[in-house]
């Protein structure tokens, strides 16, 4: 399955741009693609089930139906029904932010779809640039108010343009030369591939307008999904782009209606739209979190983004009990020593998987009761002598495909796999049968879900810092590097010789 996601900040408050965008046949009014649409069956256009048949403007004909709409979270999810395209099981959704300092939006709109094998970079690139960023520019341009300029930072857009010969790039839409704030070291990422793709370069970077803040880091976080918006494999980061989603550092300046937050203050963020390996950078405020003076930068920018998602796995998704056995895969990662340390609090027995001794040193000093080493232990006898042939009652995998399979025979009865990545790629088409054999539960959660408003993020942070105050949490020292080795940092996490978090210093 493709997954796409593109997004753009527009100049007009929430509740306006939904009143515009609810309308399932409205699109013909804004997307210069679509030339006609009408409803089928004389339904309305908000009704759950409604199929809009439509012509685009190449003479080609679609038909898409309404799955959800929701006035409360701002969202409608719609599927193809037929198109003359071959983009297998295609679902999209469209969700409204608001950027409350600012009276302004932000649109997201993503989805999820199957191509063939043969074409799929083609469908992709254009449902991307023709369908999403035409779009998205085209609602832009329709709600600009008059005299504002340009509207805004744009994650469709890239976030910044590119010029030959190592010439500045800005991190927003283009604004006037008074507007911005000076340049900054960044790493530049111009065609997807492997960690030889990024080159530092020189940027430049705007002032704030209305809603936003500039930011210097002073750590910044290597994520796994920072490879995977590399390569192109997780359409996150338009070209040319800078990547990264997680740092910690200062507020330098804010822009108009930024109350939160003041010059000064120490912040972290984990979240797109990418560009956080740079010096500086300037983003929305909303997504800013004010980081308490007693956690270090060098400590947030390693374990924010892992410790939201432990703690979520841990506390939201699959609260964790009392004598219970977990099994952690990648138990010496950032996200899987964390873990360890959840669940040993919480009085289960944690089984660890890791790739070699040192990783099974790591994983024992974190809470781990029995480690397997892969290529030295089997796994299944390593889970069911510590659980006397019964099984884990919770299984925590980050790896994917190369790991299901055996996720699922090490579940106990009554197990729950928590499958939350895909370092070894996606699970695919699965047969779900061994689930029933067990009458176990599988459950595939995303971060954004429990941290996509403020009134979600907020709590959590806190909880995240309460445990590391508390020393319930107490992450390893990141391994540090320069920002001009951030190839190293990749290379080094992508073949899996990491031992907890890794940061970069600009």
């Amino acid at each position: 399955m493709v997954k796409l996601l593109r997004s753009a900040v527009v100049d007009a408050p929430a509740d306006e741009v939904w009143r515009f965008l609810r309308d399932f046949n409205g699109h013909d009014r804004w997307h210069p693609a679509v030339e006609a649409s009408a409803i089928e069956d004389g339904e309305t256009s908000d009704t759950v089930g409604a199929v809009r048949a439509f012509r685009l403007t190449d003479g080609a004909a679609l038909r898409e139906q309404l799955i959800a709409m929701s006035d409360r979270n701002l969202s409608f999810t719609y599927a193809i029904v037929e198109a003359p395209l071959p983009l297998h099981d295609y679902v999209a959704t469209m969700r409204l932010k608001p950027v409350t300092d600012a009276n302004r939006t932000c649109i997201f709109w993503e989805s999820e779809f199957r191509p063939p094998a043969a074409s799929a970079e083609r469908l992709t690139r254009m449902v991307a640039e023709d369908i999403y960023e035409a779009g998205l520019k085209a609602l832009q341009r329709h709600f600009a108010r008059k005299g504002a300029g340009p509207a805004g930072w744009s994650a469709a857009e890239g976030g910044l343009t590119v010029a030959p010969a190592m010439a500045p790039v800005r991190l927003a839409a283009p604004r006037a030369s008074a507007d911005t704030a000076g340049e900054t070291d960044a790493i530049i990422v111009e065609s997807y591939g492997g960690p030889q793709v990024m080159r530092m370069g020189r940027v430049s970077v705007p002032r704030p307008s209305p809603g936003e803040v500039r930011i210097r880091h002073h750590a910044i976080g290597v994520n796994m999904i920072d490879a995977h918006c590399r390569t192109g494999v997780v359409k996150m980061m338009p070209l040319p782009g800078i990547p990264g989603m997680e740092a910690a550092g200062e507020v330098v300046e804010t822009g108009p209606g930024v109350s939160h937050l003041a010059a000064g203050d120490p912040i972290v963020y984990a979240c797109p739209p990418t560009g956080a390996y740079a010096g500086e950078r300037t983003m929305p405020a909303d997504l800013v979190v004010r980081l308490p003076r007693d956690i270090a930068f060098d400590l947030a920018a390693g374990v924010f983004l892992k410790g939201l998602m432990a703690t979520v796995l841990a506390f939201d998704v699959r609260p964790l009990k009392p004598g219970e056995a977990v099994l952690i895969h990648s138990a010496s990662g950032g996200i899987g020593l964390l873990l360890c340390q959840l669940a040993r609090s919480a009085g289960a027995e944690v089984i660890a998987v890791v790739s070699n001794a040192a990783k099974a040193e790591a994983a024992r000093e974190a809470g781990a009761a029995a480690v397997c080493v892969r290529g030295r232990d089997d796994l299944q006898d390593v889970v069911m002598a510590q659980t006397q042939g019964r099984g884990a009652d919770v299984v925590f995998d980050p790896v994917g495909a190369a790991t299901y399979d055996e996720s699922l025979a090490a579940l106990a009865p009554l197990g729950h796999l928590v499958s939350f990545g895909q370092a070894s790629g996606r699970l695919g088409q699965r047969d779900l049968s061994g689930l029933g054999a067990k009458s176990a539960t599988i459950s595939r959660p995303s971060i954004s879900h429990f941290t996509d408003t403020r009134e979600r993020l907020l709590p959590r942070a806190e909880r995240l810092f309460a445990l590391i105050r508390e020393r319930t949490l107490t992450p390893l020292a990141p391994a540090r590097l320069p920002l001009s080795e951030a190839a190293k940092a990749h290379r080094r996490l992508e073949a899996r010789e990491t031992i907890g978090a890794t940061i970069l210093l600009p």
